[in-house]
């Protein structure tokens, strides 16, 4: 990770951390950004509190920074600039509903709940919510993907329960990006963070893509997401990236 930088992004999930790269290698293209990721041990209760104190740790003696994050990153940076204000600048969320604990995996323990169906079936139809129709081939990896992150990931939900977090805002300028097309976080539960937004805060969304559309589209998605920090702090970006407008839609 690169001592020197503007934005970083949280990650949570090793197992799915692919799909955030296209992303960052475009916003790397204009701003500093840094990679932190979070590994939970087998031994470890399943809490993002350890993940958040942690981050604290390492952010402890460096000023402000920008916070991003998608899915469980982003419940982490959520959590984070809550908890701990004065070390973010600015937070921008990517498929985070405002009930935050609405995650993949909690579709996934409610389905395990309602239906009599095995495990590999259900993760096959999250497969199809989370990415759309694939090849047989790629639905195979991505079953094993989503297999491992109910493992890896520090997610409270079990088949035994469902674990709520609290919702609110931020005090910091927020962005929170999501798909049309998907299924987690829709349009509706995305909506819902317009009940906590304050006049600087912006809600925006791609019309595909499903669950991870930042992976399908991530110029669309980084053209937005830079347009809301050049709004607010516009000398982080470099000189090529000053065209972007911030009245872009």
């Amino acid at each position: 990770m690169s001592d020197s930088f503007d934005v970083l992004w949280l990650s949570a999930s090793p197992a799915l951390q692919r799909f955030d790269k296209p992303l960052l290698e475009y916003l790397s293209s204009y701003i500093n950004v840094a990679h932190w990721e979070y590994q939970q041990t087998k031994d470890e209760a399943s809490s993002i509190d350890q993940a958040v104190d942690l981050l604290y740790e390492f952010l402890e003696c460096r000023g402000p920074v920008h916070l991003a994050g998608h899915a469980m990153g982003g419940a982490i940076a959520l959590t984070f600039a809550r908890r701990f204000p004065q070390k973010v600048r600015s937070l921008t969320l990517l498929a985070v509903a405002a009930q935050p604990a609405n995650n993949w995996q909690a579709h996934y323990y409610f389905q395990r709940q309602l239906f009599s169906i095995s495990r590999e079936l259900i993760l096959a139809s999250s497969v199809r919510s989370l990415f759309g129709n694939q090849p047989p081939h790629t639905t195979k990896k991505l079953v094993a993907a989503l297999d491992k992150d109910l493992e890896q990931s520090p997610t409270s939900h079990s088949l035994f329960k469902l674990v709520y977090l609290p919702k609110s805002g931020v005090s910091m300028p927020m962005m929170v990006c999501g798909s049309k097309s998907d299924p987690v976080v829709n349009s509706t539960v995305l909506h819902d963070w317009l009940n906590w937004f304050k006049p600087e805060d912006k809600l925006w969304e791609y019309p595909e893509g499903y669950h991870f559309f930042h992976y399908f589209y991530p110029q669309q998605v980084g053209e937005q997401i830079l347009s809301f920090w050049q709004s607010h702090h516009p000398h982080l970006l470099e000189a090529s990236a000053l065209s972007f407008s911030t009245s872009i839609n």
